[in-house]
């Protein structure tokens, strides 16, 4: 096994209960590993500031990389760096979105515009991440110019699957289209990925690929599998997402976060 010197981990899903809840087990696992010298950081469909009730309760000193990647700020919340979509793409992104009947998103650098306050998983998002959309009947020219995110936004989960792929076929390399949800599909800069992000850590911390470990429960976050030393994957991943990993946890309703940092980085199994 590698040795270990960050723990990077997805949010929605792997570090939180499905009830949005850090428990306090996980707190303590990331306290733990604080003092045996592995640092910690996060990445996240999330905005920055989606994940601002994480810092104080895990004392978080890292770069956090929102949007998949679009974004990195420091811990106070002001960017280091951003990474936009073409506003070519953001666009055609929409307009797949929309032929494909899904609900479309967008995320600037400051602000989250949806089309209707009744829509689909509008009021949970916006109790995730402790701020409010702003509605528009049309997204503004200036706003799809600076996009860093476009989501669709579906119950339809096959739906949701059948436009990642055919996202993928009309955008090709200029953009990174995966689900973050089974119901969010995220479209952001092709730059703006998991696995770009640990590829920024390491040069940001100056920790080799090799000694960071990730953990996550999506399909996006097998981008990050293979950059990573080691990985671990939730319980509740899909199969695909589990084949990818280097090991297995429990669900992140069974204190799946918590119980791989104890076995796989405290207990000497990955470092």
């Amino acid at each position: 096994m590698p040795n270990i010197s960050l723990l990077l981990a997805d949010v929605d899903g792997t570090l939180v209960t499905e009830q949005k809840v850090l428990t306090e087990r996980a707190q303590a696992a990331v306290m733990a590993l604080r003092d045996r010298g592995i640092r910690f950081a996060i990445t996240s469909g999330r905005p920055p500031r989606g994940m601002a009730m994480l810092i104080e309760p895990l004392r978080l000193d890292s770069p956090i990389a929102g949007f998949n990647g679009g974004v990195f700020a420091e811990p106070d919340l002001s960017v280091i760096e951003m990474r936009p979509l073409a506003p070519d793409v953001a666009r055609l992104s929409i307009e797949i979105i929309q032929r494909h009947g899904m609900d479309a998103w967008l995320y600037t650098g400051t602000d989250w515009i949806i089309h209707r306050e009744d829509a689909p998983h509008v009021a949970r998002e916006a109790w995730t991440v402790k701020f409010p959309a702003k509605v528009m009947a049309e997204f503004a020219e200036t706003d799809l110019d600076h996009a860093v995110k476009i989501v669709g936004v579906s119950d339809d989960h096959a739906l949701v699957a059948k436009c990642e792929a055919d996202m993928g076929q009309a955008l090709g390399d200029r953009a990174s289209a995966k689900r973050s949800q089974p119901y969010y599909l995220d479209v952001t800069n092709p730059d703006a990925n998991k696995g770009a992000v640990v590829d920024a850590l390491t040069k940001m911390l100056r920790i080799p690929a090799e000694e960071i470990a990730t953990i996550g429960d999506m399909p996006n976050d097998t981008l990050m599998f293979r950059r990573s030393g080691f990985s671990i994957a939730m319980g509740n991943a899909s199969d695909e997402v589990k084949a990818q990993a280097s090991a297995v946890t429990d669900s992140y309703n069974d204190e799946g976060f918590a119980k791989a940092v104890e076995r796989y980085l405290l207990n000497g199994h990955a470092g």
